[in-house]
């Protein structure tokens, strides 16, 4: 199968825009659908890529040359880019795929997207038509098992492993964005978040759940064997899937209004004079479905979606999220490292959200009872100031110099104490040669080397640094509010 076999589908109406006759020779693997900004983990090589142009915005030259590169280093065929979103496809999009040597195909708006992925598979199966259509779709025993089941509330496992039953043991994986595994059937091996990628590249195929959810949850159907299943059959199990994804839409739902609920009760004692509730923490938490009782520890994100995927990733942890803020409860029996995993599983998000998203977490330290709920949470508040695109999840227990304490002060804050103490300094000599100072332990001699001055020269400086800020450098508490001065600069 090659891209100019399609590209001779009148029934299509697929229009080249650019490439070349060795390039459109090629023989295509697979198809993937995708709206992420950096979608190379998810590809393999020889994929056919459909996008409908999303995550491009006017005029964004860098954006189309980052999509399509991502496309070329993972070895896909062609992008076959969609023009119902913008009404055309871009020419920033058609000049990075010629700069990265990527075949483009305009698929016009009255074409789907399912209709591309169809013809791509049925070609490579041969032509289903002309056998019985019952051969290569879900019986109508299961059918009628898989509908009966959904309106049951059956989960993801139950619905995949009944759907794939008669394909024999065939290996089939739900995973979400960042690689976490939803279910899987019983023949398939375990596949963990950090390896999909990997298994990915080597093939398969891919098929995206339509549904309503964030980026870090989106569904997809991966099975590796590309021959294990017809088309047919993955679309219809993807479709079961999707229905399915409805209840649990909304059931996840009910659980963060629960969450909520559980952080507005913190938030509602840290903010009035009244005395603390008990009754009422007791009862939230119960209703968040988490223990009464026991340590807990809270965490602050700046994406609720983003930290809901994480904690999800940590198996056997019991936790409620709201809208931003997570509470963890901690059984002193589990071995769950909660900083470290989600350390560890915090790229993965990243990568789904893209390079625009700004995603950090603060973590505040364990805690028991009300008010210790209530300090965790402005621990993780404050930890989550401080975490930044190199420290992107901080924990509070581990903000152990003056530099990570004081980012996590509000930068309108550091502004005005760094102009209120160093204004009357300026941005000359007499500030650089006090951060020099300070750097050298306060050692005149070391000072006057590092500045190529006269060790008098240093002391003059220094004497009028101490004239203008009213602080006296022989004394160390006086040295710690210019150095926190200079740092808040």
């Amino acid at each position: 199968m090659h891209v100019l076999d399609l590209l001779q589908l009148d029934s299509l109406g697929l229009h080249l825009l650019w490439g070349e006759e060795t390039l459109l020779g090629q023989e295509v693997a697979g198809v993937t659908a995708t709206d992420l900004e950096e979608p190379g983990r998810f590809l393999g090589p020889g994929e056919l890529v459909l996008s409908g142009l999303v995550w491009w915005a006017e005029g964004d030259v860098a954006k189309a040359d980052r999509f399509v590169g991502a496309l070329a280093d993972a070895g896909a065929t062609a992008l076959l880019a969609g023009e119902e979103t913008h009404g055309r496809v871009p020419e920033e999009v058609v000049d990075a795929c010629r700069s990265h040597r990527v075949p483009l195909v305009a698929v016009p708006a009255r074409t789907s997207f399912r209709a591309v992925t169809e013809a791509v598979y049925l070609r490579q199966w041969g032509d289903l038509s002309r056998r019985p259509t019952r051969l290569f779709a879900l019986p109508e025993n299961v059918r009628g098992e898989l509908s009966r089941l959904v309106e049951a509330g059956a989960g993801p496992d139950e619905l995949l492993d009944r759907a794939c039953a008669h394909l024999g043991r065939v290996s089939c994986y739900l995973l979400t964005a960042t690689g976490r595994t939803v279910a899987r059937t019983p023949s398939a091996p375990e596949l963990p978040a950090g390896q999909v990628s990997a298994a990915s590249a080597r093939g398969g195929v891919r098929l995206r759940i339509e549904t309503e959810s964030s980026p870090y949850d989106a569904w997809q159907l991966y099975v590796p064997d590309p021959d294990a299943a017809p088309p047919r059959v993955l679309h219809e199990i993807a479709e079961v899937l999707a229905q399915s994804r409805g209840g649990q839409t909304r059931r996840l739902a009910a659980e963060r209004l629960a969450g909520q609920e559980l952080v507005a009760v913190l938030e509602g004692t840290l903010a009035g004079p009244a005395p603390a509730d008990t009754g009422a923490l007791e009862e939230a938490l119960a209703g968040a479905g988490l223990p009464v009782g026991g340590a807990y520890r809270v965490m602050a994100s700046t994406s609720g979606d983003a930290l809901a995927e994480g904690l999800r990733h940590l198996e056997g942890a019991v936790y409620a999220v709201g809208r931003s803020v997570a509470v963890l409860h901690e059984d002193p029996a589990s071995e769950i490292d909660a900083a470290g995993a989600l350390r560890a599983v915090w790229p993965l998000l990243q990568q789904c959200g893209g390079p625009q998203a700004d995603l950090r977490l603060g973590i505040g330290a364990r805690a028991e009872g009300l008010e210790g709920l209530r300090a965790s949470l402005t621990q993780a508040r404050f930890a989550l100031t401080s975490a930044d695109g190199t420290v992107p999840v901080r924990g509070v227990e581990h903000l152990d110099t003056l530099g990570e304490l004081m980012a996590g002060i509000p930068p309108e804050v550091r502004s005005v104490y760094g102009a209120r103490t160093l204004g009357a300094l300026g941005d000359g000599m007499l500030r650089d040669t006090l951060e020099v100072f300070l750097a050298n332990n306060c050692s005149w001699a070391r000072t006057a080397e590092a500045l190529h001055l006269h060790v008098n020269t240093v002391h003059y400086r220094i004497e009028r640094v101490e004239v203008l800020t009213g602080r006296d450098l022989s004394r160390l508490d006086h040295k710690l509010d210019l150095y926190a001065a200079l740092r808040c600069g």
